[in-house]
């Protein structure tokens, strides 16, 4: 069982969307605010997809969903919720001005947590009046099935404030990862960003398409690093000798100028161009709609994997799985 029982989410796109998700499966009511006309049918579809995954996610039967409702403003979603999730536009200016609103009208022991994938949270709470209890916490997508969840604090961010949010995300069957020091764009995104740029410079220096690019992830070191990450895989390739021998072996390619990682291609039109047109070679017979289902099964045969040998994110899912039988037998017995 969940923590928490309430929760608001400000903002319904994809990722207020997968968190409205996950929340409603952990039994968690939701209350959402977002002015997009089209907010509701968006959440919807992002719901038909998110049921179908937990429908064979876990063994055990599914906690009854909670409830969830939109509602005409940020003080009637915040009112009354324990929990209160900003996933608006990354615009500072935005985010401070739906933080005046949130503190007006939540309770003064609502967390606030901030889904931006890289602005600093000392940043986000510069014009709060009570700054200790924001900090970020950044997921990623799909977030009803992907359980990282990237914990940061600010510099006015209380230390307790950190601990609640790791139990409370830890109930949702998540994996929190407290980020020991403040920086932009985090630890994930700052890996991602850096296989970003490399590979646009491979498809607009002509040696890659899009399609090569994904082909030489998801059929080589992607399958590594979704189930041993960056450091063991690498221990591993350093045969019985472990990383030491791996890092005087190939430690001195990294002074070699292979990369292009300090540099960004121009961002113009030509670019633009190049790689939606191979995107659309590559993936336009599809809709977003079929590949996120796609992408949801995919995962799912992963994790469930893992699971099986009690690994990595699926030993996340497996812990998840039994609190559910815990809860389960609990209300068997009452």
């Amino acid at each position: 069982m969940s923590e928490i029982k309430s929760a608001a989410i400000i903002g319904g796109g994809v990722i207020g969307g997968g968190w409205i998700a996950r929340l409603i499966e952990n039994g968690v009511d939701v209350h959402v605010y977002d002015p997009a006309s089209d907010a509701e049918r968006k959440v919807n579809e992002v719901l038909d997809n998110s049921r179908a995954a937990y429908s064979t996610l876990t063994e055990t039967p599914r906690t009854p969903e909670g409830a969830f409702h939109f509602c005409e403003s940020v003080e009637h979603a915040v009112r009354d919720t324990e929990l209160i999730i900003e996933s608006v536009p990354e615009k500072l200016d935005i985010k401070h001005s739906v933080y005046k609103e949130i503190e007006a009208h939540a309770s003064s022991q609502a967390l606030i947590a901030s889904s931006t994938s890289g602005i600093m949270p000392s940043d986000l709470q510069s014009n709060m009046k009570h700054p200790d209890r924001l900090l970020v916490a950044h997921p990623f997508n799909p977030v009803y099935l992907l359980p990282l969840v990237e914990l940061v604090a600010g510099k006015q961010t209380a230390p307790e404030t950190i601990e609640k949010a790791k139990s409370i995300y830890s109930s949702l069957g998540m994996h929190p990862l407290h980020v020991k020091k403040e920086i932009e764009a985090f630890i994930a995104d700052r890996l991602l960003e850096a296989i970003w740029r490399e590979s646009l410079w491979l498809v607009k220096d002509g040696i890659a398409t899009t399609q090569d690019v994904d082909d030489a992830v998801r059929y080589g070191f992607g399958l590594r690093y979704a189930q041993m990450g960056v450091f063991d895989t690498y221990r591993v390739a350093g045969g019985e000798a472990g990383m030491r021998h791996f890092m005087a072996q190939f430690g001195p390619c990294l002074t070699w100028p292979w990369t292009k990682l300090m540099n960004v291609p121009e961002f113009n039109d030509e670019l633009v161009d190049l790689i939606a047109s191979q995107s659309d070679d590559q993936s336009g017979h599809m809709t977003i709609r079929e590949m996120e289902r796609q992408r949801d099964s995919n995962l799912l045969a992963i994790l469930k994997g893992l699971k099986g040998n009690n690994w990595g994110a699926g030993k996340t899912l497996a812990e998840y799985e039994q609190k559910q039988l815990i809860r389960e037998t609990k209300e068997q017995e009452a």
